[in-house]
């Protein structure tokens, strides 16, 4: 791999060496001489390049990973990754059909589809009585490869089980399974969203290394009956994936 020398490192100065390191491969990734989807080179031989520890070769890391400039890949190593990706949140549309606009591979790694009796929380938002036999699909959603997001949903169980016959869940939306194969057309969706820290069992499921938080979403998807078809929990990276928003402002008379 060949990359431009880096500049020296300033051992007297009040910025600390891994942030000088940070800023230097963020220079090379500024510049394209590491472009999207190359390796970076080696901890040993950052280390040697630097004249750093390895804690400080692996701090300037983490920092470029909080960025959302690199990416680990398990026993592979760290990888410039493509430029953050966004979500319209004024549109409603599915995590596969907003990146399919914006030319992103998807795909989804289902965790387990099962029959559950629901707590009250589900119940409250589809409508049903607690304890009543629902659908519980967990997914891993992936963007160019890597692990973005979470995601819990809850349909009823006629729905489930038409999925459950389908490889459509490995590749599309619930979305456009819904409307494309079902017919149930969708009108509108009630959200709530809020930053929280991973537990263990996420981070390990999304790969998380750092100490970044989620975006928590509860989202209510609603038909155009405006009767509730499925009700999801959002586990969104936020170092892969920024929503935006606009907003209008109303003025009091």
């Amino acid at each position: 791999m060949k990359v431009k020398k880096l500049p020296a490192l300033k051992a007297d100065s009040s910025v600390p060496l891994y942030s000088q390191i940070r800023e230097a491969l963020r220079l090379e990734i500024g510049r394209q001489a590491l472009k999207p989807g190359a390796q970076l080179p080696p901890e040993s031989a950052l280390m040697k390049r630097f004249s750093v520890s390895r804690i400080t070769v692996r701090q300037a890391l983490a920092q470029l990973q909080s960025d959302g400039l690199v990416f680990k890949v398990p026993g592979k190593g760290t990888f410039v990754g493509a430029p953050n990706v966004t979500q319209d949140i004024n549109r409603l549309e599915g995590f596969a059909e907003a990146m399919e606009r914006q030319g992103r591979g998807t795909t989804n790694r289902v965790l387990s589809h099962t029959v559950i009796r629901c707590n009250e929380a589900v119940a409250q938002r589809l409508g049903v009585e607690t304890g009543s036999y629902v659908t519980e699909i967990c997914r891993v959603r992936y963007l160019d490869d890597r692990p973005v997001s979470l995601d819990i949903s809850y349909l009823s169980v006629e729905i489930g089980e038409f999925l459950r016959g389908t490889e459509a869940l490995a590749s599309r939306d619930i979305f456009s399974i819904l409307e494309d194969d079902l017919n149930i057309r969708l009108r509108f969706a009630d959200l709530d969203i809020a930053a929280i820290a991973p537990d263990e069992t996420t981070r390990q499921i999304l790969e998380m290394d750092g100490d970044d938080p989620l975006l928590k979403i509860e989202r209510l998807t609603h038909n155009d009956q405006n009767e509730p078809v499925d009700f999801e929990y959002l586990f969104v990276r936020t170092d892969y994936l920024h929503y935006t928003l606009r907003l209008e402002r109303h003025r009091t008379t």
